[in-house]
């Protein structure tokens, strides 16, 4: 039987792409059966008479898979943010770090609108830049008619799997049409109103995009740690990650503990101490999540 990748998933339907060729395909009843939904990303073996009516027989082993956009098998995020309207906010793209970094995903930031910002705003995002590519993260800072950093983007999704994400109204779509105009996704203007974007992106879709597949997904304006435990939390702060084997308490929360070498980092000035501060908010979040039952 054929192997290929769910590119795309709509009113029951699941988009096959294999050989250069898009099989529509329903999922067998077993699956339901099992609890078992296939996603996005999906390697599938599947049976088609023809390109419109086949069946989705059994799905590979998922090296990840994330809840909120529901795709699986991804190789690295594009995390797009932007720099005014609506404005940066280093809050919510370092929660978007942490659960891209609890999958074991790779993220690269794109931080948009570059060209709307005057000198001192413009420093203020160059700040930014280095701090995240210190920590190990690559940053581009675009506009949408700026060829340099379009190249620059598309050199990253070359030969891979991407899910692009981010608040909503920060770009992604308009990026990706940039990007290939011949996607044409749908794009609206912001709700200046509410200081966000509308949800303009309907469902998961993979583009094969710049040699590669990438993920235009809904935009979201919250996101929940639901499976992150406590102990996880700093093993998606590379830089935590450098210096904790030095603390002297095996498991420590890099909180109150004595001795901690996070706590001293941030206090030297290796370790940032707004990333330190979102560190707490996260961790307190994780404490006083409500049960799961």
């Amino acid at each position: 039987m054929p192997v290929g990748k769910i590119i795309k998933s709509l009113s029951g339907f699941y988009y096959v792409l294999c050989e250069g060729e898009v099989y529509q395909c329903r999922g067998r009843g077993n699956f339901r059966k099992k609890k078992v939904t296939p996603l996005v990303g999906d390697l599938v073996e599947f049976k088609a008479e023809n390109k419109e009516e086949g069946y989705i027989l059994s799905i590979e082993n998922r090296k990840n898979e994330l809840v909120r956009p529901p795709i699986s098998n991804v190789d690295q995020a594009l995390i797009v943010t932007s720099a005014v309207h609506p404005d940066f906010n280093a809050l919510l793209l370092d929660r978007f770090l942490v659960l891209v970094e609890e999958k074991r995903i790779e993220p690269f930031i794109v931080i948009s609108k570059v060209d709307q910002l005057d000198e001192q705003q413009m420093e203020v995002m160059e700040s930014y830049k280095t701090l995240y590519e210190k920590i190990g993260y690559p940053v581009i800072l675009s506009a949408v008619d700026d060829t340099e950093a379009m190249d620059q983007i598309q050199s990253h999704l070359a030969g891979r799997t991407t899910v692009i994400a981010g608040q909503s109204g920060v770009g992604k779509s308009s990026l990706l049409n940039s990007i290939d105009p011949r996607l044409s996704i749908d794009t609206d203007e912001i709700s200046k109103s509410l200081g966000r974007g509308k949800h303009t992106t309907r469902h998961v879709e993979l583009y094969e995009i710049a040699e590669g597949l990438v993920a235009d997904t809904p935009g979201f304006s919250s996101l929940e740690f639901g499976e992150l435990e406590l102990d996880q939390l700093a093993e998606c702060f590379p830089e935590f990650v450098e210096v904790q084997n030095d603390c002297k308490f095996r498991g420590c929360l890099h909180h109150k503990e004595p001795k901690c070498a996070v706590k001293s980092a941030v206090e030297n000035g290796g370790i940032s101490d707004q990333r330190y501060e979102h560190y707490l908010q996260f961790l307190n979040e994780i404490q006083n999540r409500k049960p799961r039952y």
